[in-house]
């Protein structure tokens, strides 16, 4: 089998599962290469483990560039000769299918609809779009239930499955709070909630510092940790009321999520718009309660693990956020249960078995003898 990973994002969620399934198909004896921007975390982290890496240098956003984008992406198909193209994001899923247009077995994998973060004629364009690549989508491979029922609801026909995103349950582990805040630089005794994601509009970090003054009224000792780093962070550490306070701390990027959440009491996701966000699988993996706005794939990751509550409702949420600081008995058992259903039901070898199968399906016999 040779197999063809094209992303666009080399940090974050995407770029770790991308990472994931090229090592574990490596592993199968498959040929897997990694086409991706040249400079980043995916790039170097693929090559240091011996996966084949292709530059393709691609914007995150679309415009005027994105056909020359695709241009460049099928001339690199044309020299690897795939017998399978898996497109990660919204703009591999774009310049991708306009690269290889039906010519060779593909899957998309959309990570969040990217009309799910837009809005006005932008979102419905990407509607429009995703309506009309389903003709060249061999297998559209969603992340939760969630993100395929808001697929169907725009008008996405492409065949489809639900693939729950995995993590790796023998480095998210539950760990000691009091060496890793001693590690991270934070008090010892503080209740402390982490929010760790990249700062941008979707992910909801704003919504979160808003919900902070209700949570410092119940507990006044307590500390927010915004883990990450990204297009809003400039903007809400100038503009927001509370970013400036002293009990917020902005450590920036992280390449060593686990210990964050080692360190937190509860793990906050504020999310606007998800597929099935990586945060709280590894967080209940570490076995902190997460707590989150119910927006795509939540529901089905945190379970009774935490709290999951209508979206954009900050008083729930500080309401909900300062529950598991007042109460460590609480935030332990819904870690514990977290664990357990990380274990079982979100584990990475059931993700990339699950895929490996569907991919296998795909290409005829005779191809690949």
């Amino acid at each position: 089998m040779k197999l063809v990973h094209v992303s666009q994002p080399v940090t974050a969620g995407v770029a770790a599962v991308v990472l994931e399934l090229a090592v574990a198909q490596r592993e199968r004896g498959w040929s897997v290469t990694v086409v991706c921007p040249p400079a980043g975390w995916l790039a170097d982290r693929a090559r240091d483990l011996g996966v084949d890496v292709r530059g393709w240098t691609a914007r995150r956003a679309p415009g005027p560039g994105s056909l020359a984008e695709a241009r460049r992406l099928r001339r690199l198909l044309a020299d690897l000769d795939p017998d399978v193209v898996h497109l990660h994001s919204s703009k591999a899923g774009l310049a991708g299918r306009l690269a290889v247009r039906g010519g060779r077995p593909t899957v998309f994998q959309p990570h969040m609809w990217s009309f799910e973060s837009a809005s006005g004629p932008l979102r419905r364009a990407s509607a429009a779009w995703e309506r009309f690549a389903s003709r060249w989508t061999d297998l559209l491979v969603c992340v939760s239930d969630d993100e395929l029922a808001a697929g169907r609801a725009a008008g996405v026909t492409a065949e489809a499955e639900v693939v729950c995103n995995g993590v790796d349950t023998t480095r998210f582990v539950p760990g000691d709070r009091t060496a890793a805040r001693r590690r991270l630089g934070l008090p010892e005794h503080a209740p402390i909630a982490v929010c760790v994601g990249r700062l941008a509009r979707f992910k909801g970090q704003d919504q979160l510092l808003s919900a902070w003054p209700e949570v410092l009224r119940r507990l006044p000792g307590a500390r927010l940790v915004l883990a990450g780093d990204g297009p809003m962070g400039p903007v809400w550490r100038e503009r927001h009321p509370v970013a400036g306070h002293p009990s917020v701390h902005w450590p920036g990027h992280t390449d060593e999520p686990a210990a964050w959440y080692t360190a937190a009491d509860v793990v906050v996701l504020p999310s606007r718009a998800e597929g099935m966000a990586l945060v709280p699988l590894e967080a209940m993996a570490c076995a902190r309660p997460v707590v989150g706005f119910d927006v795509g794939g939540m529901r089905q990751s945190v379970a009774d693990a935490g709290a999951v509550l209508p979206p954009g409702d900050t008083g729930l949420l500080a309401e909900a956020v300062a529950a598991r600081l007042a109460d460590p008995g609480l935030a332990r058992r819904e870690g514990e249960r977290g664990r357990r259903r990380a274990e079982l039901s979100f584990d990475r070898g059931r993700m990339t078995d699950q895929i490996a199968a569907l991919v296998d399906k795909l290409t005829p016999s005779e191809r690949l003898s």
